[in-house]
């Protein structure tokens, strides 16, 4: 069985240094993607749009792990990739801050390997809806999305601490001429239901031009 380890494929996308802020070329990947938004005020884990969303995009996004695994004609096994989300807000569209006075929009998805098809998405979406009729499968989609040139660092720490992080990306932004070209991404590289606040680890991301 053909085993994908994208993790370390992508390395320098998924696991950057939190020592500095680094251009990196994103290419064209396939994504699940669910819009939502949070409003003022509430918490985003108390989000009922974001609670949805998260669930539902690890439970799709492990149907067809299986599927491929499980697939007789070039099985392929792969460890299921991070939670990343793109976010911003009515008063920024594209210069994020977390203030939480402003709504909150955003878009959570996970990265799909190439052997998930747009056929075989669609295939899973019905397994999961006759397996979990309750879940909100609809409001998912499988699209392809191309950040092309970005900077990016790693944030360690809460996430109330990340408009620091977002400062330095700003500044490094700044002296190399880059201006803000899309929306500000985050991967989430642990798990807040299971690690410390201090020992989160936060992909931050701006697409810059």
């Amino acid at each position: 069985m053909n085993k994908l380890d994208l993790k370390k494929e992508y390395k320098h996308l998924y696991n950057p240094s939190a020592k500095q802020v680094t251009v990196v070329s994103v290419p064209r990947f396939n994504f699940i993607m669910i819009d939502g938004h949070i409003p003022p005020n509430i918490k985003v884990d108390d989000a009922p749009q974001y609670i949805q969303a998260v669930e539902t995009l690890f439970s799709l996004s492990y149907t067809l792990k299986f599927m491929c695994k499980k697939r007789k004609t070039d099985p392929v096994d792969y460890g299921v990739m991070p939670l990343e989300g793109l976010w911003w807000s009515d008063s920024s569209h594209k210069e994020f801050t977390p203030s939480r006075k402003d709504t909150w929009y955003f878009t959570m998805m996970i990265m799909q390997p190439k052997p998930v098809t747009q056929a075989m998405y669609a295939e899973g979406v019905e397994a999961l809806r006759a397996k979990k009729p309750a879940m909100s499968v609809d409001a998912a989609r499988f699209e392809s999305f191309e950040e092309g040139k970005a900077v990016q660092t790693l944030h360690l720490g809460p996430y109330s601490e990340e408009p620091t992080t977002i400062e330095r990306m700003v500044a490094f932004s700044n002296e190399h001429g880059f201006k803000t070209n899309g929306k500000h991404h985050e991967i989430y590289l642990s798990d807040p239901r299971r690690a410390a606040p201090a020992k989160l680890k936060t992909v931050l991301r701006h697409p810059v031009k």
